[in-house]
């Protein structure tokens, strides 16, 4: 499909930026109680069965279009983007004006009833500015409500505005992290209606996500690697020839019944299926009609994914598609702790500035923000690299991405075959945070003018 031939947009816009909710049971899988019990994975929140989900996910106002088990990970394709279930995390990613937080007191009331997690160890909430806050409902019509809602639950909550007020930044709530959360604790947030048992306790030194540092598929792990690592890259202003992939051809009435064909085949014919390694990908996606697109990938980037709740080997990525003219919208997520060095071998995860090339290369976008939420051990003691801390070893690999030429090696297969994007960015904002236990680096950038 040529720009020249995009179709009109339905008529009202959409909301493309979303809500993004990730809650902490327990420190790890290998922390859930029927651990080590389990022969086939399906132990902590995997084994809730999907009704109960599709009863929580009524409250926020989606539903789930397809599923894919992995060995760590079950990852549900939404109506509005995204569900994944780990034995000890929930991640609920959805746009448009889903209700995302009215279903965390579900949430909490399954974590208890179903996977005997009767206590939060941490929660975070995040999402960029929305484009159109005034459609949005219930307590997502502005930041300050938002806040309100989650304090009423955890009442030792953080809430963070980063970037600039009047132009594009991101919010964050988050509870303390490495703190245990009940009820009856004075000091740490806890779950409403939960009775006062807690998670058993792990002592720091072998049950805190920092502990097992995640490696390499192949041998030549990366030690540096931190545990909890969720890259962002969210883009708006899509070029033409990035939107028009996302227009469904197909007749209304037939498009459902190919939606999930339809999803994988644009994903290969643009570069979407070979962000990471194919052998180490299983991608789910979707084609929406008239227009619009959602993709989950489960990456077994250890061989040995599955076989150690304490050391996990999977991650996801996902990806969402508004490209409606006006609102144009793409997200990419990932949580593969990616290297800090680039490689020549095709069979390994890419490292972070590769990665955001492939990605701005398919979209091509006028304006992007890119956030990295990184676990350290402590804020004084955060990861190095010869000397740089990881978040501005992150902000190089931003800078370096996205304002220099890009070597035809950086760019993904599928984008190549449709002419590489020439587009060079400027920085227009920078930020390095430092949370307990997490560091951020938050950078925006823009196309230069030609």
């Amino acid at each position: 499909m040529t720009s020249s031939s995009i179709p009109p947009a339905p008529s009202g816009p959409f909301e493309g930026p979303e809500k993004l909710l990730e809650i902490w049971f327990a420190p790890s899988a290998a922390d859930c109680p029927d651990a080590a019990s389990s022969k086939d994975g399906k132990f902590g929140l995997r084994r809730v069965p999907r009704p109960v989900w599709e009863d929580m996910l009524d409250i926020v106002k989606c539903k789930i279009l397809s599923a894919v088990e992995g060995t760590e990970t079950d990852a549900y394709l939404l109506s509005e983007s995204s569900l994944f279930i780990s034995p000890h995390r929930l991640i609920l990613k959805t746009c448009g004006t889903t209700l995302n937080l009215l279903g965390v007191p579900r949430i909490l009331e399954i974590a208890r009833d179903h996977a005997d997690l009767p206590s939060v160890y941490r929660l975070f909430y995040s999402r960029k500015a929305f484009m159109f806050p005034e459609r949005q409902m219930g307590p997502h019509r502005e930041w300050k409500a938002e806040i309100e809602f989650l304090d009423n639950l955890f009442p030792n909550g953080s809430a963070y505005t980063v970037g600039k007020v009047n132009g594009d930044h991101w919010l964050l709530y988050l509870t303390s992290p490495g703190e245990k959360c009940s009820p009856n604790a004075d000091t740490a947030p806890g779950s409403p209606t939960v009775p006062s048992t807690s998670i058993p306790s792990v002592p720091e030194s072998s049950g805190s996500a920092e502990a097992s540092a995640p490696e390499e598929p192949s041998g030549d792990a990366d030690d540096t690697i931190a545990s909890d690592y969720t890259i962002e890259i969210l883009m708006t202003h899509l070029s033409p020839e990035g939107r028009a992939p996302f227009f469904n051809r197909v007749p209304p009435e037939e498009a459902e019944a190919t939606a999930g064909a339809d999803g994988m085949a644009i994903s290969s014919e643009i570069g979407i299926a070979n962000l990471f390694p194919p052998h180490l990908t299983t991608l789910d996606a979707y084609c929406f009609s008239p227009c619009g697109y959602s993709c989950n990938a489960l990456l077994k980037w250890r061989p040995d994914a599955g076989q150690d709740p304490a050391r996990p080997g999977e991650g996801y990525y996902t990806i969402h598609v508004t490209p409606e003219e006006g609102w144009s919208y793409a997200s990419f997520e990932c949580n593969v702790p990616l290297p800090t060095s680039p490689t020549d071998r095709p069979t390994l995860v890419p490292d972070l500035k590769t990665l955001i090339r492939r990605v701005v290369d398919i979209f091509r976008p006028g304006r992007l923000t890119l956030t990295l939420f990184i676990s350290s051990k402590d804020n004084d003691a955060a990861e190095e690299e010869e000397g740089v801390s990881a978040v501005e070893a992150a902000q190089r690999a931003f800078k370096s991405a996205l304002t220099l030429s890009p070597r035809r090696s950086d760019r993904s297969e599928g984008a190549c075959e449709r002419g590489a994007f020439a587009g060079l960015y400027k920085r227009t904002d920078k930020i390095n945070y430092e949370f307990g236990g997490y560091d951020l680096a938050f950078a925006s950038f823009e196309l230069r003018s030609s």
